[in-house]
């Protein structure tokens, strides 16, 4: 008569024994998954429908990026000073930014679209030469300054991307780019600082 209530219990072991290898095989995930990222990387990071306000109009730039990439290079080289022109679309939650060479040929443009269900923006960058739209990098701003996060290759490499914008007055601006080959650290590797121009002369309408 006591051959039920055993085989019951056996059976509630074993259940309890399976939710905690399944509970530990979820943490285990959760944690690679967390070590499998550099530090600050979040794909859900949340901004606000006019964080990129600031940067509608015309700019002109200052810009340097690293000789050599994951070689661990501390040699910079100026790049060309590009004017930029941002103009605004769907009531500013849409922003498409031009990039052009100083001598007027397109570098490419900046994509910038608000997502009002998730709370935050997308970046994408069309290449000038290529005509191709590249990853998205999402994220948003905390005051005066946005990270943005994505996936991406560096020649045929898996990289992860971190964009952050930062401007403490509203003529200047800094755009910066790092990569993470290694899913551990950050290498910056190209840095344009903005300021604000007059769109009469850097953005004359066709």
């Amino acid at each position: 008569m006591k051959s039920v209530p055993i085989r019951k219990t056996g059976i509630l072991l074993m259940a309890v024994s399976l939710a905690w290898v399944g509970a530990s095989v979820s943490a285990f995930g959760a944690d690679t998954e967390k070590q499998s990222r550099p530090p600050g990387f979040s794909t859900w990071l949340k901004g606000a429908a006019h964080d990129f306000d600031y940067l509608v109009g015309a700019w002109t730039t200052q810009q340097k990026r690293l000789k050599a990439v994951a070689v661990g290079s501390s040699e910079w080289a100026e790049a060309p000073a590009n004017r930029h022109c941002a103009v605004p679309f769907m009531s500013g939650q849409a922003i498409v930014e031009q990039s052009q060479f100083p001598n007027k040929g397109p570098a490419g443009l900046f994509i910038y679209t608000f997502s009002p269900t998730k709370q935050q923006w997308s970046i994408r960058w069309v290449n000038g030469k290529t005509g191709e739209l590249e990853p998205a990098y999402v994220g948003g701003f905390q005051g005066t300054r946005g990270e943005f996060y994505g996936d991406d290759d560096y020649d045929g490499r898996p990289i992860k991307v971190r964009i952050i914008w930062t401007h403490p007055d509203p003529d200047h601006a800094r755009w910066e780019q790092s990569f993470s080959f290694d899913d551990r650290t950050w290498e910056v590797n190209w840095i344009s600082d903005l300021t604000r121009g007059d769109p009469a002369v850097l953005c004359p309408k066709a």
